[in-house]
């Protein structure tokens, strides 16, 4: 359904999506990287990602850790109209992890995947403020911890994929290891122009994006206008 809050809030705003250099997202680090890429030209918006995701990790309604936003862009061609999946972005610096007061939040030295310690969260919602992308969903009372998506960790361990890449009728979705040249995700961050929301932040996202259109004004920057969907 559409949440008339947050599309009044996007609607009066946008966000950009910036071209970042392949050969700094290839650069090699310590174990793996998981990353996800969105192809947003398969994306149909059709939200099986947020219902997936709900259901899988039982999130509470209109707390969805997934979803989707129906953008408006200014390219070379004229206007396009774009679903864009957005979700926690698992960053290279989150701030999310420095203004947890109890270490709650952090990142997995083993794979990057930002999570939250359940057992050590206060819900004091300090990460929900300090996220750039807006990707933390806040309990309005204060009694449980934020939801965002955390690639689905339970999943991975048993060795399958996040709900949302399974379930993507479009294959917009492709997940994997970053620091494995052989991955998909590292092809298609190889061989395709990608960008990242809000690099400029620090906060360096693993969460990035191919097949969008060519920018009206600047061959680097996509400023998006949007309208958020969400379950």
């Amino acid at each position: 359904m559409l949440d008339r809050r947050s599309l009044l809030k996007m609607a009066a705003g946008s966000a950009a999506l910036t071209l970042i250099p392949s050969t700094s997202l290839l650069a090699q680090t310590q174990g793996k990287r998981m990353a996800m890429v969105f192809d947003v030209r398969r994306c149909t918006g059709c939200l099986s990602c947020s219902v997936s995701c709900s259901i899988e990790n039982q999130v509470p309604e209109g707390r969805a850790r997934t979803r989707v936003t129906q953008s408006s862009v200014e390219t070379a061609d004229g206007v396009a109209t774009l679903a864009v999946p957005n979700q926690c972005n698992h960053c290279e610096n989150p701030s999310c992890v420095e203004v947890c007061p109890k270490n709650a939040t952090y990142k997995r030295p083993e794979d990057g995947i930002v999570v939250i310690d359940y057992d050590k969260c206060i819900h004091c919602q300090r990460c929900v403020k300090a996220c750039p992308y807006g990707a933390r969903r806040k309990d309005p009372k204060y009694k449980t911890a934020p939801e965002k998506c955390n690639f689905c960790v339970h999943r991975l361990e048993q060795g399958l994929l996040p709900a949302c890449v399974e379930t993507c009728i479009g294959e917009a979705r492709v997940f994997g290891d970053l620091n494995d040249p052989n991955s998909e995700v590292a092809k298609l961050v190889r061989d395709n122009k990608v960008y990242g929301m809000l690099p400029e932040s620090g906060n360096l996202p693993s969460i990035l994006y191919i097949g969008l259109p060519q920018p009206s004004d600047d061959k680097k920057i996509l400023k998006l206008n949007h309208l958020e969907w969400q379950r």
